[in-house]
């Protein structure tokens, strides 16, 4: 039979400003899934980039999600963490829960290989952190965690504890986090870290991992990194220049600065991992409700384009933010 239905979708058309449009969405292709959205999150690093207009013309391409319509830098359909049940599809997935990497969008249709089950001991609000905790395991695996190490985290955003909250679950490592948000003190203890203020910090660690976005953070991450240690650079800045001091420690201490990036698995996991593995596997570890510290209260799609400004604010002090749609009222 065929399907004919319409949905509405989330476009940012301008620095600063989003509005929903309309979908038209045909007859269902062959192998592939209609999913009626119940939340998605959003990112606040990548995403309010691309609210600002700040994604640089060389990354146009690589910079692209997997279901993004439009082109940078506007207007662009952008986003990768919804979670929603099938609607439409083989009998066997019918109200299943599923992951996808795709906009904000009320309903979509998906490839079936392109969308991950949700476990069920993953409840749909804290399901939206898949692509933060994939972010975060890819980063653990570049770093290379061992048992025992002193890890440090620099920024405390949501792909920051993610990495610290694995990092924390290693045998023996000690974990501190350096924010400058003394209000992040309490979710780093409940994942098992130590939070700290930059200011009141001088310490040396094993490996560095930086998150925070800013030149200053990562000035501060090759400080704390000891002898012939490893920063890991998981931070995105867009079209953002960052000034780094190379004068200090950086030579005298041999340091390794290492870049981590989701688009591409690991060196140490590729040859056995593929994508669709490795966030089948993120999801996994949103099992644990401590994660649920970093959802912040839901908002309704609606109104979505009237509070983004407010969302991608950097005084707003969010973690991940998530929209609600009207099928999971």
């Amino acid at each position: 039979m065929t399907v004919t239905d319409t949905a509405q979708a989330l476009w940012t058309v301008a620095p600063g400003q989003a509005e929903h449009r309309k979908v038209t969405l045909g007859s269902l292709p062959p192998d592939h899934l209609r999913i009626r959205t119940l939340a998605s999150g959003i990112s606040r690093g990548s995403e309010g980039l691309v609210f600002r207009g700040e994604v640089p013309e060389g990354e146009f391409e690589r910079m692209r999600a997997p279901f993004q319509e439009g082109d940078f830098p506007f207007p662009v359909k952008y986003g990768y963490a919804a979670v929603g049940t099938v609607e439409t599809g083989p009998d066997h997935l019918i109200g299943q829960r599923m992951f996808a990497l795709h906009p904000h969008q009320d309903v979509f249709d998906i490839p079936a290989e392109a969308a991950i089950p949700v476990p069920d001991a993953v409840p749909t609000e804290r399901a939206v952190l898949a692509a933060n905790m994939e972010t975060a395991l890819n980063g653990v695996w570049d770093g290379g965690v061992a048992p025992g190490d002193s890890v440090a985290v620099v920024g405390g955003g949501v792909v920051g504890l993610l990495v610290a909250y694995l990092a924390a679950r290693t045998p023996g490592t000690d974990v501190t986090v350096l924010d400058i948000n003394p209000a992040r003190a309490d979710i780093v203890a409940r994942i098992g870290a130590r939070y700290s203020h930059p200011s009141d910090y001088d310490g040396e660690h094993d490996l560095v991992f930086h998150t925070s976005a800013s030149g200053t953070g990562f000035d501060f991450a090759l400080r704390i990194a000891g002898f012939e240690a490893t920063v890991v650079e998981l931070s995105w800045y867009g079209t953002k220049p960052v000034l780094a001091s190379f004068g200090g420690v950086f030579h005298s201490r041999r340091l390794t600065i290492r870049s981590s990036q989701v688009g591409q698995v690991a060196p140490s996991h590729r040859a056995r991992w593929s994508h669709r593995r490795r966030l089948a596997k993120a999801l996994d570890l949103l099992s644990d409700p401590v994660l649920d510290g970093f959802i912040e209260p839901a908002v309704p799609f609606a109104e979505v384009p009237d509070r983004l400004v407010e969302i991608f604010s950097a005084a707003s002090g969010l973690l991940c933010p998530v929209i609600r749609y009207p099928s999971s009222s």
